[in-house]
């Protein structure tokens, strides 16, 4: 054993998270055990808590994707020093698979996802593979390196959903669901140089936006698809920007709001499947035939694209601290109950110390 933790457990679904001692190997060849600073409450982890999805690894389990700290051990073959800073991304791939080579190493088969395949961050310290581990060095200097948690899933997942979408200078940008992933989409695009517009049904959400890189914000609450696709569609016209370079994000996990996005589709235009909700959806796929329009996937981000999220937010182009707030641990359930009664209007960050 190298380190005892402090971990909270999910040990039955749609029951409190239990705090119990945790007790870590010696890492093996390619491990670490990184002793966390903060980890980043995600929805995700809510679905997990729920029951209403299940985790890859049998229960009882750690949860927690987004995760900040400090490497304390290492086995062989690791070229990480203990002591050094690091981001735990939540997709940790392989390194040496054809997907991994090709540069899609957030489609690894056999990658690793804290808090689903293996234990989590919602602990004193967790050991993972060291591979994937991102070195924070000087990218991220006079950040609190606390705010640098939800780098692992909602400021990086957005990151590789706008690589996935080639977007470019100029392009029009819808952003379907405002909290979370969808509300970085907006300012990575928006740092990149497209015309970006947002939908929430959250006011707040929406008016947060508006001072940080959407051009423009639609309440969609109690409005018809057709009538925001009309509104959209006009804005992007009015920009001078032809449907050729719409990129669509649907970042809301909602069926609606997949629904409102694939509804959004017009020609040549791209749509990003950012969001997860377990319910079926009923979408036309003949539209993506009729528009000659381009559906895509995005899940999660290999960690070499890591340097540059770092880089935008060291340039101050996207900006964290708006959109997190810091609790202690201890009253994770607490904040587990929040979210599931969407009290939390920001990324609430979890001190394991505490």
């Amino acid at each position: 054993m190298v380190a005892k933790a402090l971990a909270y457990f999910l040990e039955t679904p749609a029951a409190p998270l239990v705090a119990r001692d945790l007790d870590l190997p010696a890492p093996g060849a390619g491990e670490a055990v990184v002793e966390v600073l903060a980890c980043g409450l995600c929805h995700t982890d809510l679905g997990f808590a729920d029951g209403s999805v299940r985790p890859n690894k049998a229960l009882p389990l750690v949860l927690g994707h987004e995760a900040v700290g400090t490497v304390v051990a290492t086995g062989e073959g690791v070229t990480l020093k203990p002591g050094s800073r690091v981001i735990v991304p939540a997709v940790l791939p392989c390194g040496a698979c054809e997907f991994c080579r090709a540069g899609r190493g957030n489609a690894c088969p056999t990658q690793k996802m804290p808090g689903n395949d293996i234990h989590g961050g919602f602990a004193t310290h967790m050991l993972v593979p060291a591979g994937p581990l991102v070195a924070l060095d000087d990218l991220a200097a006079g950040v609190d390196p606390r705010m640098l948690s939800v780098v692992a899933d909602a400021v990086s997942t957005a990151y590789q959903a706008v690589r996935r979408a080639g977007l470019a200078a100029g392009d029009a940008v819808f952003v379907v669901g405002a909290g979370g992933v969808g509300g970085f989409v907006v300012q990575i695009a928006r740092a990149l140089g497209a015309r970006v517009a947002v939908c929430d049904v959250q006011p707040q959400r929406l008016e947060l936006l508006a001072r940080h890189g959407a051009e423009s914000t639609v309440n969609v609450k109690d409005r018809a698809p057709q009538e925001v696709r009309k509104e959209l569609h006009g804005l992007a016209r009015g920009w001078g920007v032809p449907s050729l370079r719409w990129r669509i994000f649907e970042c809301s996990g909602a069926t609606a709001g997949q629904q409102l996005a694939f509804g959004l589709l017009a020609r040549g235009a791209t749509l990003l499947q950012v969001g997860f909700t377990p319910k079926p959806v009923e979408v036309r796929l003949s539209n993506l035939m009729a528009f000659d329009a381009t559906a895509h996937g995005s899940w999660g981000c290999p960690p070499e694209a890591y340097p540059d999220v770092l880089r935008l937010i060291a340039a101050g182009k996207v900006v964290l601290e708006p959109f997190v707030e810091y609790g202690p641990m201890s009253r994770i359930n607490e904040f587990l109950g929040a979210l599931a009664q969407h009290r939390l209007e920001r990324r609430m960050i979890l001190d394991p110390r505490t």
